[in-house]
């Protein structure tokens, strides 16, 4: 076998097409958008270069084949915020052999060891956590957009070679017409008619408006996470304008008290059930495709790209006024323009969350592992805090 770090445009070209040589055969593989990938390692595109590394490797047969690829990258903003120094590594793609897996987490850890670096990650992105986060190991049905699709094989791999479980990630579904329960009904109407909250979905004439609100509810509920760092207005910004193509007003909620905002619901429409008829190209012919099959109804799911309430207002039942509102406005009055939708995964380490999704009547649709390996397996192993 022979690694090759990815130095040239062929070697890149051959790092995107590794899965689907791989997943030819198996029709619940969706192949990623091509752009998608490569915006992860463009100095251009990911702010996260400016500071921080990455390498990548595409893994080749004694015969020439590609057989398997992996990146391992350092976030200069988190690999420091751990006990220990600790990077990433991704976009693991491998034929089912051990040999061959472990030279790809072999050239991860002695990368990341050279960088100073005493633990990895993976598979996570060298990025935001909602996009290509942690490995499936339950329901290996056609992935959301965005979210890592692979091998059952692939646990076994991870674990033989001393990935453990840092935390689980738990990706809710929900029936988008199914009632809540009484009791959760009936403290959804109380938040509904007290005159201090207020609900309402994006007007896309005034997306700046709504980037600030998001961010100034993500920094009050996310920024205590462990390696998750207070979000500035810029990147807000770059978030919802990445998002307005694709954006529905119908399906992105916020909540306010007192006219401050205290939570919101983002979701988009279920793009993986268009993008997997253009084969990873958004050039024109993709785009032809995209609207025909957006045309013709092929999107029925949409994802919840996004969930949050501010700590001081969870457990009050805002969550659940947030569905009824959304409900009597969008589901409720004749016309379902979808069926279902996919929550973004929350981990086990926030069982609040979890409650939460379990009493709108959610149920757990698809399991991601976040895997950690000690370099040093003399220290404690520890999983991520409860929260």
């Amino acid at each position: 076998m022979q690694l090759i770090e990815v130095t040239t445009p062929q070697l890149a070209k051959e790092f995107i097409l590794v899965p689907v040589k791989l997943y030819k055969n198996d029709p619940n593989f969706i192949r990623p958008l091509d752009k998608d990938i490569e915006e992860v390692f463009d100095p251009k595109k990911n702010k996260l270069l400016r500071a921080g590394k990455v390498i990548r490797w595409v893994l080749k047969s004694e015969t020439g084949e590609s057989i398997g690829r992996v990146a391992a990258f350092i976030n200069a903003q988190t690999a420091k915020s751990f006990e220990q120094p600790t990077g990433g590594m991704g976009f693991f793609e491998c034929i089912n052999d051990h040999r061959a897996a472990f030279t790809l987490f072999d050239a991860c850890k002695k990368w990341l060891q050279d960088n100073g670096m005493e633990a990895m990650d993976g598979p996570i992105n060298f990025g935001d956590r909602d996009k290509w986060w942690g490995l499936l190991v339950e329901e290996f049905s056609p992935a959301p957009y965005t979210t890592n699709y692979n091998f059952p094989y692939y646990q076994k791999l991870f674990e033989a070679y001393g990935f453990q479980v840092f935390f689980k990630q738990l990706t809710y579904i929900r029936d988008t017409r199914q009632p809540l329960e009484e009791r959760y009904a009936v403290k959804a109407r109380q938040i509904l008619s007290n005159p201090d909250y207020t609900f309402r979905h994006v007007d896309m004439k005034d997306l700046e408006k709504y980037a600030e609100d998001f961010r100034t509810v993500y920094n009050k509920a996310w920024v205590k996470h462990q390696g998750v760092k207070e979000m500035p207005a810029a990147q807000a910004k770059m978030l919802f304008k990445s998002m307005k193509p694709v954006l529905d007003e119908r399906i992105v909620w916020y909540t306010y008290y007192k006219g401050e905002p205290v939570g919101f619901f983002i979701a988009i429409p279920e793009l993986n059930q268009l993008f997997r008829y253009v084969n990873g190209k958004l050039d024109w012919i993709g785009k032809l495709k995209f609207v025909f099959h957006k045309w013709r109804g092929a999107c029925t799911r949409a994802t919840g790209i996004v969930f949050g309430i501010t700590p001081e207002h969870q457990r009050k039942g805002v969550e659940a006024a947030m569905i009824v509102a959304s409900g009597e406005a969008v589901y409720f009055n004749g016309k379902v323009p979808y069926d279902e939708i996919i929550m973004n995964w929350i981990g086990d380490f926030n069982p609040k969350m979890l409650r939460v999704c379990e009493q709108i009547g959610s149920r757990v649709y698809k399991t991601h592992h976040t895997y950690r390996k000690l370099f040093d397996e003399t220290k404690e192993f520890k999983r991520l805090p409860i929260i």
